[in-house]
């Protein structure tokens, strides 16, 4: 028989979002419940996403640097990839977190429900068990998902998403990057160490498109030294499954009228899981994108039930789920939080990084903001010279009125952490 649970807080995704603000209920005194579709708790950022993909990008960066000593009269021998033994690290890395916050949710005692969960009323959810949970506080952090492209061909083994190209089940010998966002451009990484020959495909007219132009120039040239092409302005009109390659249509730019591929890696950004909840059994709603709109409190228009993470809108990131979680469960609690970051800053784990937190200076420009900027090329830098790390720039902008800092970025060797 199917059972009905009762708990002060319901938490609807296990992922950073979710398993922050169950924790932190949990420390609050709150009894908690997490419902998660997967085996165990972490979500996308942990499974198939910031950490396995960092721990890839580790290794890639091994590679480039051995490469690079030789500059500096350093030589090594071209690196042997085992390919079995680094998916196993890299499986071992992610079940070791895995096991860490099982043991974390355990402690706190926090019951972990394994399988998926729709509203069934404001009060009420439905699982996939069978089960219904009952809550008088319920945290969505359900997460999202990457976004299909109607003339890809999802059910050919060669076209790949994230989570795909994370497994690392082969080493194409030509990798096609359609999209040329964070994502993409981190994978780019790893499999041109790897050893495959990359092309990207980028509908704009920048790669991270979110980024400013000037903090984007640094890693442009890298890339245009490195792959076989990058076209801007661009876009994959079709996708013909060919038993050699995959036959990848073009249209714009100055592409050719098509490439072939060994696989297609397709990165065109994420949607909100906001759709797959039956929402309105709660009187909620969300937007074409799937998106729940909250308060600064993390509230949603149904006053106990709350949202954080990527289901609440860009920037799909970790560490602003995390934030969010914590703020959520403080205010179950009655505690005086609220979320209003002053920034949250975002970093491309590529070679190099590039980083920025506060306005663009596009943002500044669409809010009416007069702002002047101060930069400085890592050419100027000793210590960049001298560490072979030239390549790169810090800037940053001023309101021109108050002279406040409203916005900075870093393009070069470990930007994400000098940011």
């Amino acid at each position: 028989m199917a059972d009905i649970i009762e708990t002060e807080v319901a938490v609807l995704g296990g992922g950073p979002g979710g398993y922050t603000a169950a924790f932190r209920a949990a420390d609050l005194g709150k009894q908690v419940v997490i419902i998660e579709r997967n085996p165990s708790i972490g979500g996308v950022c942990l499974h198939w996403g910031c950490i396995p993909s960092k721990h890839l990008l580790h290794a890639a960066e091994v590679i480039q640097e051995a490469r690079a000593a030789e500059s500096s009269g350093i030589r090594f021998g071209e690196p042997q990839i085992d390919i079995e033994k680094l998916r196993a690290s890299k499986d071992r890395v992610v079940s070791t977190l895995a096991k860490g916050a099982e043991g974390l949710a355990k402690a706190r005692k926090v019951r972990v429900i394994t399988g998926e969960g729709k509203f069934l009323g404001s009060r009420t959810l439905q699982l996939s068990t069978g089960d219904q949970v009952r809550f008088e506080y319920c945290i969505i952090a359900a997460g999202s998902r990457s976004i299909e492209l109607p003339m890809i061909p999802r059910d050919d083994p060669r076209v790949w998403d994230s989570t795909d190209a994370l497994e690392l089940k082969n080493i194409p010998k030509h990798l096609v990057i359609l999209g040329g966002g964070i994502i993409g451009l981190e994978m780019a990484e790893v499999y041109h160490a790897l050893g495959s020959k990359i092309t990207v495909v980028e509908m704009t007219d920048q790669i991270i498109p979110a980024a400013d132009a000037d903090l984007v120039k640094p890693l442009m040239k890298e890339m245009k030294a490195r792959y076989e092409g990058i076209y801007l302005g661009t876009k994959v009109t079709e996708v013909k499954p060919l038993k050699r390659a995959l036959k990848v249509m073009l249209e714009g730019g100055k592409a050719p009228e098509y490439l072939e591929a060994d696989a297609l890696l397709v990165s065109v950004g994420r949607r909100a899981n906001g759709d797959l909840l039956d929402l309105e059994r709660a009187g909620l709603e969300h937007d074409r994108q799937g998106v729940i709109t909250v308060d600064d409190f993390l509230r949603t228009d149904v006053k106990h039930i709350f949202a954080v993470g990527d289901v609440t809108g860009a920037p799909m990131l970790a560490h602003r789920a995390a934030y969010q979680g914590r703020v959520a469960a403080e205010v179950i609690a009655g505690l005086p939080s609220s979320y209003a970051p002053m920034t949250i800053p975002s970093v491309a784990y590529t070679h190099p990084e590039v980083a920025w937190m506060g306005l663009t200076e596009k943002e500044a420009k669409q809010q009416g903001i007069a702002c002047t900027k101060g930069t400085v090329p890592w050419q100027a830098s000793g210590r960049a010279l001298s560490a072979g790390k030239q390549n790169g720039v810090t800037k940053v902008l001023f309101d021109k009125k108050t002279g406040r800092v409203i916005g900075a970025g870093i393009a070069g060797y470990q930007a994400g952490e000098l940011l």
